[in-house]
């Protein structure tokens, strides 16, 4: 008897340890080939903003993103003949901040080809939406000491 209720807590505590379930399920509908529509700010006007310390918002519309999830990797193309054109790498964690809410912050690291960083920098953004066609970053930066948000809408292409 003494055994059942050890083995119980025991499998009890390395269940709950685990991924929560909405991060696995987020991982799943992730999977696949996206395009990053369009880039909106919380202000209006025209702001100069390099994302994910690559290129501008007018080059990031219309890029290719594939995420890979069994492996937390992926990657982004920008075809834009105006712009640095080519493919970049990235690894990427989905992390539940609430699961009362549901609220997932999304970190996003570049890297080279063989998915090691250059720099070791990274980049924390809010996974505001995100469903079998559609999913919505935010990242909140200060512009003049206020909060600023970029928000990133992709469209799901294929899986």
């Amino acid at each position: 008897m003494r055994k059942t209720i050890t083995l119980a807590v025991l499998a009890a505590v390395f269940f709950s340890c685990g991924t929560p379930k909405t991060v696995q399920e987020s991982r799943k509908i992730i999977k696949g080939y996206w395009s990053l529509d369009e880039i909106t700010y919380s202000e209006s006007g025209n702001f100069n903003v390099q994302l994910l310390d690559d290129t501008s918002k007018e080059c990031f519309e219309g890029s290719n993103w594939r995420f890979i999830p069994n492996n937390n990797t992926g990657n982004y193309s920008i075809e834009d003949s105006n712009c640095p054109t080519g493919e970049r790498y990235f690894i990427f964690a989905i992390q539940e901040i609430d699961p009362t809410t549901g609220l997932y912050d999304f970190l996003l690291k570049p890297t080279n080809e063989k998915k090691k960083s250059e720099n070791n920098v990274g980049f924390r953004l809010r996974l505001a939406k995100l469903s079998n066609s559609a999913m919505q970053w935010e990242q909140t930066v200060n512009l003049e000491g206020k909060p600023f948000t970029i928000y990133m809408n992709f469209s799901k292409i294929s899986e």
